[in-house]
């Protein structure tokens, strides 16, 4: 199963965001990776650059690699309304990120290992495929014989209510995907018509 395995603050450097990590090591004096640096980029960055860019942030935010990325992009293109708002609502709907945003694991790629390692069902089912993407209703939950090991119990830290298209219950470790999520409401920084943009050159 591919997926980044290199350097996380080295890509927060070049984005200049906490996209893989706290970001603790960025600061206001923090410089893109490389020997020389801020020197050795230029100053402004085309139109091509800046969309190739934005794509390559959404890629590490949501960890997922080219491939995969463009096939979400083709059913996002294929859907009813705005390409762009529904790339999003689409990697928001995958089932690791849904793992994530219910607080089940503390990251993506943690979320990622739960549910690759069987952890996780969807609708009473083992699903061990993190790009399995959820429809409005579908019930997240810990598997049975899981909820007794306390590395998977003891993460667990509950869903931000400011994620209203989803609910989770921690007593019974339960979740639902209520609906699919508006722009607005995805806090992250991420301007996806440049990647629209990129894809129908």
């Amino acid at each position: 199963m591919a997926r980044y395995n290199g350097p996380k603050t080295k890509i927060s450097r070049i984005f200049g965001e906490p996209i893989l990590g706290n970001g603790k090591w960025l600061g206001k004096n923090s410089n893109p990776p490389g020997q020389h640096g801020d020197k050795r980029k230029r100053k402004t960055l085309g139109e091509y650059a800046l969309q190739l860019r934005e794509k390559q942030k959404a890629k590490y935010t949501y960890g997922v690699l080219e491939k995969q990325f463009r096939k979400t992009f083709e059913e996002a293109a294929r859907r009813k309304g705005v390409t762009g708002e529904n790339l999003i609502k689409l990697l928001e709907a995958r089932l690791d990120n849904t793992v994530f945003r219910m607080g089940i694991s503390p990251s993506r790629p943690g979320a990622r290992q739960l549910v690759s390692h069987k952890h996780i069902e969807v609708n009473g089912h083992v699903v061990n495929i993190p790009s399995y993407s959820l429809k409005p209703g579908d019930v997240v939950t810990i598997k049975d014989s899981s909820r007794t090991r306390t590395s998977i119990t003891s993460p667990i830290r509950g869903k931000n209510p400011k994620f209203g298209w989803l609910d989770f219950n921690e007593t019974e470790m339960k979740g639902t995907f209520i609906t699919y999520p508006e722009r607005e409401n995805v806090p992250e920084n991420i301007k996806e018509q440049l990647i629209v943009e990129l894809y129908s050159k």
